[in-house]
């Protein structure tokens, strides 16, 4: 399929007005920020042709028919077959995502470069309903700390759902079952230190009135949203990094939307993740022993 946006009125977002060249528009506004998350990984996409209020499906796969700033990445699977993937590379990409409805951007944690050495360790912070958020935020400074202590420097993410990131990039030093390791044994240190705050088990039940701190993330093959990826839901949130001295002021997940993030970033003096590339770093063998304890 040819490039070029077909279509550009169709309403993607009807509750905040957002149409789909509005979400082009946006995308390639933010495009210096967001490529270097999303561009050159393997990518999977939340597709909504007709907009929220349509079907919604989950895409990883390349196929026939795609817009060209899609690519087909060949990437083995556990079952030791190969399929093709899907990765972008450039501002075409990204325009192919706003043409193909894919309203939200989920990146892996590896590029196709290294793709068996992720170059971060990611936590999902998921509260439980009626969580509060400001508790939400002391975990993640929580973590932050340890990240720190291990050696590796820590970046905050507003998930635009409910929840917060804490993300520490990694040298590419490790592999995926090393990088595991540590998050699992981290999640799992936390939940022995406080059972009755934080859980390390996806389990529905072990997670009423607590945070979950998902490591899950932290697999070969699993993905997470991109920074300043829209998310499809009706206020049209981003996924949106912040400096950890502006965490305290900040009072919902979804804080920042399609339409007032780039009044945001105008803002802003500096980019809060401006050192996130410079600041990888190993993961330490003391670290991940120190893990090793709580598994």
């Amino acid at each position: 399929m040819s490039g070029g946006l077909t279509h550009p009125d169709r309403v993607y977002f009807p509750d905040a007005g957002v149409t789909k060249a509005d979400y082009r528009d946006y995308l390639l506004g933010i495009a210096e920020r967001i490529l270097p998350h999303v561009a050159r990984r393997p990518l999977s996409l939340v597709r909504c042709p007709d907009g929220i209020g349509g079907e919604c499906f989950f895409q990883k796969h390349h196929a026939r028919g795609m817009p060209d700033g899609f690519r087909p990445v060949e990437i083995e699977e556990k079952s030791g077959k190969s399929r093709d993937y899907l990765a972008i590379e450039d501002e075409a990409g990204l325009e192919a995502c706003a043409q193909f409805g894919a309203l939200e951007l989920h990146p892996w944690g590896s590029t196709l470069a290294d793709i068996e050495h992720p170059e971060r360790v990611i936590f999902d912070l998921d509260p439980d309903i009626g969580y509060d958020f400001g508790d939400l935020k002391q975990t993640a400074r929580d973590i932050a700390d340890l990240l720190r202590t291990a050696g590796l420097e820590p970046h905050a993410l507003l998930t635009g759902g409910k929840g917060i990131h804490v993300i520490a990039p990694l040298d590419r030093s490790a592999g995926w079952d090393e990088v595991k390791t540590f998050a699992q044994g981290l999640a799992r240190a936390l939940e022995a230190n406080d059972p009755s705050r934080y859980v390390s088990s996806a389990s529905k039940e072990k997670r009423k009135g607590r945070i979950f701190v998902d490591w899950l993330r932290n697999q070969r093959g699993a993905t997470a949203i991109a920074p300043y990826s829209v998310r499809a839901r009706p206020a049209a949130t981003v996924a949106t990094p912040v400096r950890w001295d502006e965490l305290p002021r900040i009072e919902q997940s979804g804080a920042y939307t399609l339409k007032t993030l780039p009044r945001r970033l105008a803002g802003l003096k500096s980019d809060p993740w401006a050192d996130y590339f410079r600041s990888a770093a190993p993961l330490r063998e003391g670290a991940l022993e120190w893990a090793r304890g709580f598994l």
